[in-house]
């Protein structure tokens, strides 16, 4: 078990000042069996109007409107992550398994994926339980893979990245739940934040007797003490920390900063 501090932070910056905005923010960790959020608090610059929810994945949301005039707009959060309070995340959500169980957007596999699959199918088949598949295929593709930083995009699919063969978290995730779906094993994808990477993370979580499992491909291992889960859904951008209906703006640019820090013993004696 382990206690850590997290703190992130997006930033917008607009070309044209926005009048008003209507926007939904999911950088929201919630308690769940792995992990326990604790102290968690919000702040708008300029300040806004907003209530909390749930979305359709059950992802902790706040939604609201700036009624502002601004140029750039900012929304910070912080507060307590301990984990390692179990080994799964959490019971799954019989009404929403269809959801996980097909291809999806960013991971309808393609000509690259479908041959990679080929070449391990008879090590799949002796694999046993979907945990022992899927980190089967996390260890090949941390191998197989090269984590190169910009070179792809949001919108890059799992095809495109197993095509070209690199890519970044999100598309290790994406790849790696292609593959699971190509073995009847229902996957989903992970946002969330680990210490030292100044940014998101990405990871999978995968269905075994009736609870969901996390596995890091990027980092080739499971989602474990060191992992603090934001939110899930079928790909990337059903994880999209924000989105909302702007009147104004032109062209914006977004920053976003994440900094996870452990708090061991003797640092919370010192702030004592």
């Amino acid at each position: 078990m382990k206690r850590f501090h997290f703190y992130y932070s997006m930033r917008e910056d607009y070309s044209e000042e926005v009048s008003r905005c209507y926007f939904t923010i999911k950088c929201v960790p919630r308690t769940d069996a792995r992990q326990r959020i604790e102290a968690m608090k919000f702040a708008f610059v300029p300040g806004a109007s907003w209530q909390t929810g749930r979305d359709a994945f059950g992802n902790d949301q706040l939604w609201g409107v700036c009624d502002t005039p601004h140029t750039r707009y900012e929304f910070h959060t912080e507060g307590q992550a301990v984990t390692g309070l179990a080994d799964y995340e959490e019971e799954a959500d019989g009404s929403q398994l269809p959801l996980f169980r097909v291809p999806h957007g960013l991971n309808v596999p393609g000509p690259s994926i479908l041959a990679y699959h080929r070449n391990w199918m008879e090590e799949l088949s002796q694999a046993g339980s979907p945990m022992a598949k899927a980190l089967l295929l996390t260890h090949a593709l941390h191998r197989d893979l090269v984590y190169t930083p910009a070179s792809t995009t949001m919108d890059t699919t799992a095809e495109e990245a197993m095509a070209q063969g690199r890519g970044v978290c999100q598309d290790y995730a994406h790849i790696l739940i292609s593959l699971l779906h190509l073995e009847k094993i229902p996957a989903r994808y992970v946002t969330g934040m680990i210490p030292g990477e100044g940014a998101s993370h990405a990871w999978v979580e995968v269905l075994q007797d009736g609870r969901w499992y996390g596995v890091d491909p990027t980092n080739d291992g499971t989602a474990a003490e060191d992992h603090i889960r934001i939110g899930v859904g079928r790909d990337a951008r059903d994880c999209m920390i924000n989105r909302g209906i702007l009147f104004g703006g032109g062209r914006h640019t977004q920053k976003v900063l994440v900094r996870v820090t452990e708090l061991t013993e003797a640092s919370l004696a010192r702030e004592a």
